[in-house]
């Protein structure tokens, strides 16, 4: 009797698994609704959906992500796994003059947008750039007057002429946004000059700003003979000769790193008046960046734990999850 029993069951279970494979079948292959399910099988709507719920539950059904957004998040996800990553995102990689500027301006903004929206006054660093400036320009019209937004860099070179916009102005612009511009250049002519500036009240106000930062906007540069420092003219031939030769391989609005992410010391670095994104611990430091020549400085950044997060494409992701050390990679490059 136990066994006819038994046996029972386990038929009445088959059917069911097997009724529940039709209704699946019905609704992800031949695209039917629920009602169209309930008609051809003669149950009730809510017992269809039952039934394509337990074949989900049984894992009967297998999805295929058949878009190419499914590289990237997958690279997206993996990133942050391996650099421990409060915030991700990868875009897919494009070509043409300005290849994934667009893509990652895009996303940044997208991403910064969402922080604005908060109802809570936050406040929020930037550092300046071409792919700051991108960003800039992506931000829709908002109305955050709660918030505070900061420069953590000038834009000003030696002699007070303005190399650049500056991001954080454009972005209060479009915002409502308190804006705390930082109306100084990026290096000082003297140490001194640089120690009268940090002792100016708005200096201070900055650097108050950024202890209290829940969110800093990164661009990466890195350091060579076509760096973004060196052709903005921030940086003389000879300061950007003596940084690669103290091992510099990347910057962060203006402040030099080398391949553990920490500080590059040099006489343009006691010049250098912007503020240093890895002692604002208490933020996510998203670095929005691509491109071959930037996998070093992202690479060491990441590792250092100097960026905790990351905006970047499709091509720079596949760049970062390369395991191998960086002397092997120098290793290989000399042997070519």
């Amino acid at each position: 009797m136990a066994d006819d029993t038994n046996a029972r069951r386990q038929r009445l279970a088959r059917e069911r698994l097997d009724q529940a494979a039709r209704a699946a079948w019905l609704y992800y292959i031949a695209a039917r609704t629920q009602d169209e399910i309930a008609a051809q099988l003669h149950v009730s709507r809510q017992t269809a959906q039952r039934l394509v719920a337990r074949a989900v539950a049984e894992k009967l059904i297998k999805f295929r992500f058949d878009h190419p957004l499914g590289s990237c998040l997958a690279k997206a996800e993996r990133l942050s796994e391996r650099y421990r990553l409060a915030h991700c995102e990868v875009v897919p990689t494009a070509s043409g003059d300005d290849g994934s500027l667009p893509g990652l301006a895009i996303a940044a903004a997208q991403y910064l947008e969402t922080w604005l929206a908060q109802p809570a006054p936050l406040v929020i660093g930037f550092s300046t750039g071409r792919t700051l400036r991108a960003v800039a320009a992506e931000i829709s019209p908002l109305d955050a007057p709660q918030h505070k937004l900061f420069s953590l860099c000038g834009t000003l070179g030696y002699d007070g002429r303005a190399m650049a916009a500056d991001p954080v102005m454009r972005i209060a612009e479009r915002t409502g946004a308190q804006c705390f511009p930082m109306t100084l250049p990026l290096a000082t002519s003297t140490v001194e000059e640089k120690a009268l500036a940090e002792r100016q009240r708005a200096y201070q106000t900055l650097q108050a700003l950024h202890q209290e930062a829940r969110c800093l906007f990164l661009g990466v540069g890195h350091i060579g003979w076509r760096a973004p420092l060196h052709q903005s003219g921030f940086i003389t031939d000879a300061e950007l000769a003596a940084l690669m030769e103290a091992g510099a391989i990347g910057e962060i609005a203006g402040c030099v790193f080398d391949e553990r992410g920490t500080r590059v010391t040099t006489p343009l670095a006691a010049r250098i008046t912007a503020l240093w994104a890895g002692s604002s611990q208490g933020a996510i430091r998203v670095g929005i960046a691509a491109g071959a020549e930037k996998l070093p400085a992202l690479r060491a950044a990441l590792a250092s734990g100097l960026l905790n997060g990351l905006i970047t494409d499709e091509a720079t992701a596949t760049g970062l999850m390369d395991t191998r050390s960086a002397l092997d990679r120098r290793s290989e490059a000399g042997r070519r």
